[in-house]
């Protein structure tokens, strides 16, 4: 469970009972329509649209792409990170221990859950504001060196594995650690994060951040989902299917969406009944139970999706081991979908409590941004059937789209004789998935 939902039963409203139609239901028209999907798309869909670099799109407003792409903006937004950073730090260092101090909703709530909405709206929201960015350019400007090449060039077969150990590794602190709330191991995780990068970004450059970066990974993997490009520099509106084509096949990259479909599928198991009953009946500890879960539910997503990829045949430009990169991109939309379904109602009921607190960062009744009187209305909890509807319409939708640029890409790599059996393997997979995924959601 997010640490923060026991401020809010943020995720212990729209659940099954609340469904308009009974939990199986669901399950049946979901994996209904991906199966509906993939039929229709088999006959109507028989060449591919969307390779990279095929759709550059429809060019944005004149006056909206000069101020994005003015140097100005840029700075403003850095400007923008570093003052949220710096507030940060310091309601980290001398805000209370309670969960009364904002620190824990920046981190859990607007960090990890409003990053990813702001992605898909926006584009990389991440790699506009980081201010490890920001702090290594400075350090590089004072230096005379070029932020953009440090004293290595980035081994391109890491690709993102640092990026997913990452990844994993705040995952690990949110859901499977003992102390997710104390403020020393929040503050050492950030330290330990904030080190890193500074230190990686001096020996490799920029493409260290585009690489390794967790925050900058996941914001960008999840910014192929808006409506937003640059192309040869200018600013443009393409599809979502467009941009996510353009995802390269990087090594990592299957172990990236792993782990962010995997734990937010733990998130969910962790709450079930089931699940309390057995850490509370083990003879091992919870905390044992809950870190070997995580890597299971991870691996297993990994795994499930490496395999389904690996049985697809391929033309012979492309190693069968190597497959799964290529369709990765197609699980963006699904670890969307899942954030969307999972962290609504905490990123709204939170992330306003987090505004009214960060006014009194101190706790000495300050209102030093207007916003203490600001309160959660809890919509949702009045209106938990709108809430479960919600949740199975963004798994759903996420789960279509996957199975349309899987698809896609798909008839670029199969063979002629091969491309409507040869994906059999990824949709009884996606089938799963999604399957698995609303009984999850929805047992918590």
């Amino acid at each position: 469970m997010t640490p923060l939902s026991g401020t809010v039963e943020a995720h212990g409203i729209g659940g099954q009972a609340d469904l308009p139609i009974s939990l199986e239901l669901a399950v049946s028209g979901a994996v209904a329509a991906l199966v509906v999907s993939f039929t229709v798309l088999v006959v109507a869909w028989r060449r591919p649209r969307y390779d990279a670099g095929a759709h550059p799109g429809h060019p944005a407003p004149a006056w909206l792409d000069r101020v994005t792409g003015s140097p100005a903006f840029a700075i403003a937004l850095r400007l923008v990170g570093m003052v949220v950073a710096l507030y940060t730090v310091f309601v980290a260092v001398l805000g209370q221990d309670s969960l009364t101090n904002p620190f824990f909703g920046i981190f859990y709530v607007w960090w990890w859950v409003g990053l990813v909405f702001a992605s898909a709206l926006f584009g990389p929201v991440w790699r506009a504001i980081s201010p490890v960015r920001t702090i290594n350019a400075g350090i590089a400007r004072l230096a005379g060196s070029d932020p953009d090449h440090g004293v290595l060039t980035y081994p391109e077969r890491l690709g993102y594995w640092p990026a997913a150990l990452g990844l994993f590794a705040f995952v690990w602190l949110e859901l499977a650690s003992t102390h997710p709330t104390e403020l020393g191991s929040v503050r050492l995780w950030c330290a330990i994060y904030v080190g890193a990068m500074l230190i990686g970004g001096a020996v490799f450059g920029n493409r260290f951040y585009e690489r390794a970066d967790p925050f900058e990974v996941y914001s960008s993997l999840i910014a192929k989902l808006s409506p937003w490009a640059r192309v040869e520099g200018r600013l443009v509106l393409r599809s979502p299917l467009a941009n996510l084509a353009t995802i390269p096949p990087t090594p990592g990259l299957v172990g990236v969406v792993a782990v962010l479909f995997g734990s937010t599928a733990f998130d969910s198991f962790a709450e079930s009944s089931f699940w309390v009953k057995t850490y509370q009946n083990a003879s091992v500890s919870k905390f044992l139970l809950d870190n070997v879960a995580l890597v299971v539910f991870c691996m297993t997503a990994g795994l499930l999706f490496a395999l389904a990829c690996a049985l697809t045949p391929s033309r012979g430009e492309i190693p069968r081991q190597q497959l799964a990169r290529h369709y990765a991109h197609s699980i963006v939309p699904i670890v969307l979908g899942y954030i969307v379904a999972h962290y609504l109602t905490l990123f709204i009921d939170i992330g306003t409590q987090t505004l009214a607190r960060a006014s009194d960062p101190l706790g000495r009744g300050w209102d030093i941004l207007g916003t203490a009187a600001v309160e959660p209305t809890y919509w949702f909890s009045y209106h938990p059937e709108v809430l479960a509807t919600i949740k199975v319409l963004a798994v759903v939708v996420g789960h279509v789209v996957a199975a349309v640029a899987a698809h896609d890409r798909a008839l670029t790599l199969l063979p002629k004789r091969d491309q409507i059996t040869g994906q059999l393997p990824l949709l009884i997979v996606m089938v799963g998935f999604t399957a698995g995924g609303l009984f999850l959601l929805f047992s918590a």
